[in-house]
Order: structure tokens, then sequence, then C-alpha cells
């Protein structure tokens, strides 16, 4: 068993809301807080969530972790 990691990030909007979501859905646990920055390049807000998730096998890093 390995156990992987993901940072999801999105504007914040709704979309955030359901990308995280949408991993909770997939086995997914919430890792740490969440954070919420101004990304100045861009002129918005942007949230992002630390994931993480146990898995069969082995951890690659050509893996697509998002497909896990």
């Amino acid at each position: 068993m390995s156990k992987i990691y993901r940072f999801l990030t999105e504007d914040d909007t709704s979309d955030f809301c359901h990308k995280v979501t949408l991993a909770l859905s997939k086995g997914w646990e919430l890792h740490g807080n969440p954070t919420y920055s101004f990304d100045h390049a861009a002129g918005k807000m942007r949230c992002g969530q630390a994931v993480t998730k146990e898995i069969e096998g082995e951890y690659t890093p050509g893996m697509k972790l998002g497909e896990q």
C-alpha cells in the first residue's frame, strides 16, 4: 500500500468546492487546512486543499494521481 498526495487549486468559485467534493467522493481524504490567497497575476482569489489517499501497490512518478 502507498499513500499518495494531491494539491487541488482553483479560483475562489463553486468550481473549487466541486473539485474537492469530487476527490472526496473518489476516496481521497482532506489533509490539513485549506488555503486562500490572492493571485496578483490573474487578479483573483485562489483556493487550495491538500488531499491524500491510500492505494494498492507502489507509487510511481508517472501515475496520474487524479485517476487513482
